[in-house]
C-alpha cells in the first residue's frame, strides 16, 4: 500500500479529563480495521515513531502510538546514568493508565475493529506494553522489542518488575531480544520463558545473535541491525495478523 494513501496525524485523546496526545496513522479503508497501540521508548515520541506507525498501517493497520510525555514533554538524556534515573523515577500507574486510555480510545474509534487490538513496545516501551498485556486485559496481542524484564530497583513508582506478573499474561505474546543486550540479561530470558510456559502461556521467544540493544532503530548507526531488523519486523507482522486478523 503506498504511503501517499495513508491518513497520518496526531490525535487527542482522554484520559479522566485530562487532554493527551499520540500519533495516529492508518489505511483510509471503511471496515473495521485491526489497531494496535505502539509504546516509544524513554527518549520519546520521536520521527523514528511515527515511521513505526506509518509501516503499520502500510500493513493494514490503525496503529497509533500514545506519548507518554504529553503532560511535561520528551526528556533530554544525555548518558545512561540519566536514562536509569528517568525510568526509576516514572510513575507505572500513571504510564500504564496513560496507556489504557489509549487502547479505550482506539476501541471507540469507528475505524477500528474493537475485539482485534494489540500492542507493541520498543526499549521502555516494549516493557511497558508487556505489564499492559499482565495487567489489563486489553489485547489480542503483545509484543516486546527488546523491553527489559526487570527494573534496576523496586520503588514506590515501581507496580512491580515485569518477571513478576508474567504468569498473568493475557494474550498470545512475542519477544523480540538481542544476545549481546546488556540490559537484558540471558538469564531474565530464560525465566521469563520458563515462567510463561509454566503457566501455559501462548509466547514465542526470539534472541538475535550479534545483536544488542535498540538492534531495529534505524536512526542508530551504533545498534541498528538491517537483517535482524528485517526478520524481526515480519515477525512482528506475522505475529500481528495471525492474532488480530
Amino acid at each position: 500500500m503506498a504511503e501517499v494513501n495513508l491518513k497520518s496525524e496526531e490525535l487527542t485523546f482522554v484520559r479522566e479529563g485530562e487532554p493527551l496526545r499520540g500519533y495516529a496513522s492508518w489505511p483510509p479503508k471503511h471496515d473495521r480495521m485491526p489497531a494496535v497501540v505502539v509504546v516509544h521508548d524513554v527518549h520519546g515520541l520521536s520521527d523514528h515513531y511515527r515511521d513505526i506507525a506509518r509501516r503499520l498501517a502500510r500493513e493494514g493497520f490503525f496503529a497509533f502510538v500514545v506519548d507518554l510525555y504529553s503532560r511535561e514533554g520528551a526528556p533530554r538524556l544525555r548518558s545512561l546514568d540519566e536514562v536509569q534515573a528517568w525510568i526509576q523515577n516514572l510513575d507505572d500507574r500513571r504510564v500504564l493508565g496513560d496507556i489504557e486510555a489509549a487502547a479505550r480510545f482506539l476501541r471507540s474509534r469507528i475505524e477500528v475493529k474493537g475485539s482485534s487490538i494489540g500492542i507493541l513496545g520498543f526499549c521502555l516501551g516494549g516493557q511497558y506494553a508487556f505489564l499492559a498485556a499482565c495487567l489489563q486485559k486489553n489485547y489480542a496481542a503483545c509484543v516486546s522489542f527488546y523491553g527489559m524484564l526487570r527494573w534496576r530497583e523496586k520503588t514506590p513508582n515501581k507496580v512491580s518488575h515485569p518477571l513478576e506478573v508474567a504468569e498473568h499474561l493475557s494474550c498470545p505474546f512475542l519477544g523480540l531480544y538481542g544476545e549481546e543486550d546488556p540490559l537484558i540479561p540471558r538469564e531474565d530470558i530464560k525465566q521469563l520463558e520458563s515462567v510463561l510456559k509454566q503457566a501455559g502461556k501462548q509466547f514465542t521467544v526470539k534472541v538475535y545473535r550479534g545483536a544488542g540493544h535498540a538492534f531495529f532503530n534505524d536512526t542508530r548507526p551504533d545498534a541498528y541491525r538491517p537483517e535482524v531488523a528485517r526478520d524481526a519486523w515480519r515477525r512482528c507482522i506475522d505475529f500481528f495478523r495471525q492474532h488480530l486478523g
